[in-house]
């Protein structure tokens, strides 16, 4: 892994080297979600045409758990084992 790095300036902001920024397809305007894992990094993720079509069908099926989710949280079914 190669590792770049950027400053984060006096308003929080931060600019992506644009070596990432080309190879990650990531233009102005582009979304970025932050996630915090459990060692306590801060991951970027940007919102991507790519990572949209990655994350195809990856939600198939889900629908059951979150009406199962959903009648819990109204207390209208007997709790399911995950």
């Amino acid at each position: 892994m190669k590792e770049l790095s950027a400053t984060f300036t006096s308003k929080g902001q931060l600019v992506v080297p644009a070596e990432l920024r080309r190879k990650h397809k990531i233009k102005a305007g582009t979304k970025v979600a932050f996630f915090e894992d459990d060692l306590g990094r801060i991951v970027l993720q940007p919102i991507t045409e790519d990572y949209i079509e990655r994350l195809r069908g990856c939600l198939a099926g889900s629908r059951d758990r979150f009406d199962a989710w959903m009648k819990e949280r109204r207390g209208e079914g007997k709790r399911e084992k995950w």
